[in-house]
């Protein structure tokens, strides 16, 4: 998969042995488009001739748009929500626990993952149908092996800041949802977990849907406005005018650590305090604030 967009991503110049594109969601619309078919189109640039794709999520309006890319290639395309079932999900504070099944086998398969947000349930399912079409391209990938590095994300290359968590009592969590469709699951996520009382530290960079993703944000949680230290970020006594149409209350920091001490003060044992809005806010959480390096990708 490639950074921005697809088509034109300098990344693209790549001829891989599989393309993989994850799921399409409203974000960089100034330079995607402003449709879902616009934005799948710039993603399906990366599939290239006689290459196999895999297609971890589609919707109504995508589909269409990679199918049409993949005959036009020569490509095979395989899809996984065909290839694998969700059975059943079990979010934990520290894991999640995915059972998929071969739709083909009907094996059931178990896996443990420490990126444990919600949505990587499907991230998992992307993998796991990938993986079977190197297999296929003559690669040995054995399963134990894929299963314990499913397990070790973090520890073996860093990958931080996908509902994170770095302290417990109070629950602190990094997560980089900085979209609309992040924001979504980041809501999805705190409604299966318990805690008294709610605080986010949030910042956002300019250029995204301001409106949209601030509509979408919890209303019962206290706020801690602040940006990260870049050209980019919307500075937070403007964050904090924005939020207040939205009923979102809270003050305003001029930095994300300076922000958290605040929460930490305000915050009793059983709450839980999520830094989000922005990869570069999560990325300038100090390491203080946790026993492992943050790396944000």
């Amino acid at each position: 998969e490639t950074g921005l967009g697809g088509r034109l991503d300098s990344t693209n110049i790549i001829k891989p042995e599989l393309s993989v594109i994850t799921n399409i969601g409203y974000d960089h619309m100034n330079i995607l488009g402003n449709t879902l078919e616009e934005i799948a189109f710039e993603k399906a640039g990366i599939i290239k001739e006689n290459i196999p794709v895999v297609i971890g999520e589609t919707l109504p309006e995508t589909k269409p748009i990679f199918l049409s890319a993949a005959v036009a290639c020569k490509s095979e395309i395989i899809f996984a929500e065909e290839n694998f079932s969700l059975i059943t999900v079990k979010p934990n504070i520290d894991n999640l626990v995915v059972e998929l099944k071969n739709t083909k086998t009907q094996q059931l398969k178990n896996y443990t993952l420490d990126l444990n947000g919600i949505y990587q349930q499907y991230n998992l399912r992307t993998v796991v149908t990938a993986v079977d079409v190197l297999i296929k391209k003559g690669y040995s990938l054995i399963d134990e092996k894929i299963s314990s590095a499913l397990r070790h994300v973090k520890e073996l290359n860093g990958l931080h800041g996908r509902w994170d968590v770095i302290q417990y009592e109070p629950t602190v969590v990094l997560d980089v949802a900085h979209n609309e469709d992040g924001i979504k699951q980041l809501s999805s996520q705190l409604s299966l977990f318990t805690f008294e009382k709610l605080h986010i530290v949030f910042g956002i960079v300019k250029d995204k849907e301001i409106s949209k993703i601030l509509s979408l944000l919890p209303k019962k949680a206290v706020y801690y406005f602040t940006k990260a230290q870049i050209p980019r970020a919307l500075p937070g006594e403007e964050l904090l005018i924005n939020a207040k149409e939205y009923n979102l209350h809270g003050n305003c920091y001029s930095n994300v650590n300076e922000a958290l001490l605040a929460a930490l003060a305000n915050a009793g044992k059983q709450d839980m305090i999520v830094v989000c809005g922005s990869v570069y806010v999560v990325g300038e959480v100090d390491e203080s604030f946790t026993k492992k390096p943050l790396v944000t990708l």
